[in-house]
């Protein structure tokens, strides 16, 4: 009986999911200035706050070898003072007007999120305006900045054993596309950027007509459009960013490293399967096998490696960015089990899905677990602003993210099946192991 309630329970909630969904498609409204900035505004007055996500199309893949880690220091230089606005007083005049600020940077975009009450919106276009237009490159700044992103890349690597295997596995299963570098850069081009550098690639990339910004909450379209033509009307238009030229020539082989860290108290297992890129017609299905194999405790990784006692957890990640990547499966090895005992037992479940595919009952469980994901990322406005810039700048057009649902329902077994034995082929993957000694 409690199934039979719980069960009720998740076809309720999905069918309110797709309701929810379909009723978020109205009314965005989008605009683009004459200098190239495109803007999305959602209405909700759900709570009387608004967001404003600005999506930069730069990120470590248009970087070059002696440049690596620009995208990522422009992140920390954004916030370090413009015309009107001292370093430091972006964040200050933010909180003063109850807002807050955080951006990140990856291989293929930069994106400054801020949250505040509506009222305050006006001061939030000052802000991000001022930082476009006037950005300070100050010697002294870049010199600070700089400390602080070489003391970034050295602790992040020394806390974690999957930042330090991910970085290498990606440095051997890319010959030649830029995703092989990190995203954070390399410590001696972090040390060896000059002014001119920063400069040129400031200009060159942070040009209105190389973004995205994505508003919504407790605001009128019309209200947005305004300020927008106000202050960042002006900004000039610029030339379109240089294309990643770049083609990643195919594998032909598995490829495999070894990383010794002698503070790792256990061997690290990580193997990365060359992907399509993001908007490739195969990203739902992949989506969909990557959470079958390790989401949750009914995944089959988790029961193969971690209820067996051979892992204590399990995981998978992927590239999704503009150009094709990597979808990687990760592995933390339990006391005494050797890392050859933890690749066979991975790569055996791998096999058998790809051998005896998904049943339909095992698969409609994880669709209805993407689709309860979709919905509960658009009950926030900051799930929303994501997802909305997410699906623009990726698939080409926002509207696509209420095309989702329906792309999840329609995957069949065979489907997954298909992905499996297309992608997930030894000749295609790279494998990492991470331990405190030689093997």
């Amino acid at each position: 009986m409690k199934w039979k309630v719980l069960a009720a329970s998740i076809v309720l909630g999905i069918a309110t999911a797709q309701a929810a969904i379909a009723a978020t498609a109205p009314p965005v409204t989008t605009f683009t200035l004459p200098n190239g900035m495109k803007f999305i505004v959602l209405e909700s007055s759900s709570i009387p706050n608004a967001n404003m996500y600005t999506f930069w199309k730069v990120g470590s893949r248009n970087e070059a070898p002696g440049t690596t880690g620009l995208s990522h220091f422009f992140e920390h230089m954004m916030f370090n003072g413009s015309k009107h606005y001292g370093p430091k007083m972006f964040d200050r005049t933010m909180e003063a007007k109850g807002g807050s600020n955080n951006a990140y940077t990856n291989s293929d975009v930069t994106v400054y999120q801020d949250w505040f009450p509506a009222a305050s919106l006006e001061t939030v276009f000052q802000l991000e305006s001022d930082r476009i237009a006037h950005l300070s490159i100050d010697p002294k700044m870049v010199d600070s900045e700089r400390g602080v992103v070489l003391s970034e890349r050295s602790t992040g690597l020394e806390n974690s054993n999957v930042r330090v295997l991910q970085e290498e596995l990606n440095s051997v299963a890319f010959s030649a596309h830029p995703y092989s570098w990190p995203v954070i850069g390399h410590e001696s081009d972090i040390k060896a950027w000059t002014q001119q550098d920063l400069e040129r690639y400031f200009q060159t990339y942070y040009a209105p007509n190389n973004a995205v910004a994505v508003i919504v909450g407790d605001v009128k379209a019309d209200q947005v459009r305004q300020l927008a033509s106000k202050y960042f009307g002006a900004i000039p238009k610029r030339a379109v960013p240089p294309a990643v030229r770049t083609v990643e020539p195919e594998q032909s082989g598995e490829r495999r490293l070894f990383v010794t860290k002698p503070s790792a108290t256990s061997a690290n297992l990580m193997i990365g399967y060359k992907a399509p890129p993001m908007n490739h017609a195969d990203h739902y299905a992949l989506d969909v096998l990557q959470s079958l194999l390790t989401d949750g405790k009914t995944s089959r990784l988790y029961k193969a490696l971690v209820e067996q006692q051979l892992a204590t957890q399990v995981g998978a990640d992927s590239t999704d960015g503009f150009d094709p990547g990597l979808l990687y499966l990760f592995a933390v090895a339990a006391a005494k089990v050797a890392p050859a005992t933890l690749e066979q037992a991975l790569l055996a479940e791998v096999d058998k899905l790809i051998a005896g595919g998904v049943d339909a009952q095992e698969l409609q469980k994880v669709k209805n677990q993407k689709l309860l994901n979709l919905y509960r990322m658009q009950e926030t406005i900051n799930g929303k602003a994501q997802m909305l810039g997410n699906y623009e700048v990726f698939f080409g057009d926002y509207r696509k993210l209420y095309d989702a649902p329906a792309a999840y329902e329609k995957i069949t077994p065979a489907d997954i099946q298909a992905v499996a034995v297309k992608y997930l082929k030894k000749s295609q993957r790279t494998v990492g192991v991470l331990d405190a000694k030689e093997e």
